[in-house]
């Protein structure tokens, strides 16, 4: 899913788009409020890690003006500052967390998943979204298909995750290219036909199954099809 970082530091942006992108995200990185806010505005991301102390527009007015506009994106927000004030400030502009720094990554990591799973209405509990027999464990990074074990590429599994929180539903290539690959991606849309192949030679065929379903000149849809 895609992630937007909007960070001024260089070191720590770099660390996190790195980070953040060996997990399996596609993410966005700015370096300033307002360009955050206009990202934020017209893309669909998964969750927002926003800084405090921004150049121009500081995270909490980019915070507060998201939400007065109706915007519920996750937002975690990241401050060197560390004061009770601080913390209740930015949670009361609309912030669902709050991290400071020095941070591990790890504990940040699993803190921006818990709020993708809050936000989500798919039913699923902890990292793991199932889908009948078909199990996709984010925070592993382990698919399973009943008992048996699948492995697929970063990008494969960050586009099987993102359909598994939209099983059920028709979701068209566009949305797919949104979502899963970072707004740098200029290449050919149809990448995305390359990546449902192989997700598809690797959960449904081996196991004679049909579970992703193309829906001719709409998109794909990921169904339960246990036999």
């Amino acid at each position: 899913m895609r992630l937007l970082v909007v960070e001024d530091e260089p070191g720590i942006a770099q660390a996190l788009e790195r980070g953040f992108s060996a997990d399996g995200f596609a993410v966005d990185v700015v370096g300033d409020g307002a360009e955050g806010l206009e990202l934020a505005r017209i893309n669909p991301y998964a969750a927002i890690v926003l800084d405090i102390m921004l150049p121009g527009l500081n995270g909490y007015r980019v915070c507060k003006a998201l939400r007065d506009e109706g915007n519920t994106v996750p937002i975690l927000m990241l401050t060197a500052k560390d004061g009770d004030y601080d913390e209740m400030e930015g949670l009361d502009t609309g912030a669902d967390d709050y991290v400071t720094k020095p941070f591990n990554y790890q504990v940040l990591l699993s803190r921006v998943r818990a709020l993708i799973r809050r936000s989500a209405s798919t039913g699923d509990h902890g990292d793991v979204s199932t889908l009948g027999d078909l199990s996709l464990d984010a925070h592993a990074r382990r698919i399973h298909r009943g008992e048996t074990e699948v492995e697929l590429s970063p990008k494969a599994f960050a586009v099987l995750e993102y359909l598994m929180h939209q099983q059920g539903l028709v979701i068209s290539k566009e949305q797919i290219l949104d979502n899963v690959w970072d707004q740098g991606f200029d290449g050919d849309p149809n990448i995305v036909e390359v990546y449902i192949s192989r997700i598809r030679a690797a959960i449904d065929t081996p196991f004679d199954r049909q579970s992703l379903e193309t829906v001719r000149g709409v998109g794909y849809r990921l169904v339960d099809d246990r036999r």
